[in-house]
């Protein structure tokens, strides 16, 4: 079992940057965490997270502007910079086991999620 927590959301103006935290608590196993975000009536989509070789990849659409950082193998952080107004979305931390591998990208490999943060950037 693995419970999740977000924090960090808010409003920020375009332009701005904004730092989203996820902390994990487990029961035991590996697992792999990812940042997701969905607006509504959309599917969740991938933001950030590490691939097969253990490195930090990006979305297209954030690439250059989003880093990930690790403090530990519980804490997952997802900085925001250069914010866009289409950057406005529930943000979710999610948790997958350490040996699902492929498909990275895919919500469906991911078991476990946390409630989200919202985070509205202004024009």
């Amino acid at each position: 079992q693995v419970q999740l927590m977000e924090s960090g959301g808010g409003s920020v103006q375009s332009g701005g940057s904004l730092r989203l935290s996820c902390s994990a608590s487990t029961s035991g196993g590996n697992y792999i965490l990812a940042w997701f975000r969905q607006l509504p009536g959309d599917q969740r989509e991938w933001v950030a997270g590490f691939n097969t070789a253990n490195n930090a990849v990006f979305a297209d659409s954030v690439k250059g502007r989003f880093f990930i950082s690790q403090e530990t193998a519980n804490t997952l952080y997802l900085q925001r910079t250069k914010l866009r107004p289409e950057d406005t979305a529930m943000y979710y931390c999610a948790a997958r086991p350490a040996h699902r591998t492929n498909s990275y990208r895919s919500p469906q490999m991911y078991d476990y999620w946390g409630k989200g943060t919202q985070v509205t950037v202004s024009s």
